[in-house]
């Protein structure tokens, strides 16, 4: 355990995720614009406060077979950057699935590693910044979440969002609290994202994860 100061691959990763959310694109809306300056203010606020760094053990799960490919493509795009601090912490990463029952095939095309937030290793009670990495030809059930405003933006790869649009890398998706929706990813190519929460503290602590759709 120790902080942030003394971590600094770590530091320059939260800045890419600050740039991305300092200079991305809202499309002219003012919602997501909104979400983009919290993300970036509380972000900020972390940073000031030098926070604590608690590793967990490194957990490789099936899914991260990909990885080194979503890198690759990462790496050839826009997002190079974040994709290239991310790749400079990996063997530091806890991949975590978030649900306790799993359903039949999405075990092995679908993990998450949270980088700030209660569960660390940069704690903060305030924001949750993470990874989430998805094999090719996968679906993500429809979901919800309570009190949690949900972004992605795409590192590499691409996604279809509830089948209306598709995203490809330094593209955002959003989603409001309780608004649900569905990830579908292409047929060849992992698809890699960087993802912000945002919401009161006692939410981002105990977000019940689950595929039901709330209304």
């Amino acid at each position: 355990m120790g902080k942030l100061s003394d971590q600094v691959d770590w530091q320059y990763l939260l800045r890419e995720f600050w740039l991305l959310y300092r200079f991305g694109s809202a499309g002219g809306n003012p919602t997501i614009r909104s979400h983009l300056k919290e993300v970036r203010n509380r972000l900020n606020a972390e940073l000031e406060k030098n926070p604590t760094v608690a590793f967990d053990q490194p957990n490789h799960l099936p899914v991260c077979a990909w990885f080194n490919r979503a890198i690759d493509q990462g790496l050839n795009e826009r997002t190079a950057p974040l994709a290239r601090a991310v790749m400079r912490v990996q063997d530091q990463l806890t991949w975590r699935y978030g649900y306790e029952r799993m359903r039949p095939g999405l075990a092995r095309k679908y993990a998450y590693a949270e980088l700030l937030g209660p569960n660390g290793p940069v704690i903060s009670e305030n924001l949750i910044l993470g990874i989430v990495l998805f094999a090719p030809k996968c679906t993500y059930p429809e979901h919800s979440h309570d009190g949690i405003s949900e972004s992605y933006i795409c590192i590499s790869g691409s996604i279809s969002d509830s089948n209306y649009s598709v995203f490809s890398p330094g593209s955002l998706l959003f989603n409001p609290p309780k608004r649900a929706h569905r990830m579908t990813t292409g047929d060849f190519e992992p698809t890699l994202l960087a993802y912000a929460w945002t919401g009161e503290p006692e939410k981002l602590a105990n977000q019940k994860m689950d595929f039901s759709v709330r209304k």
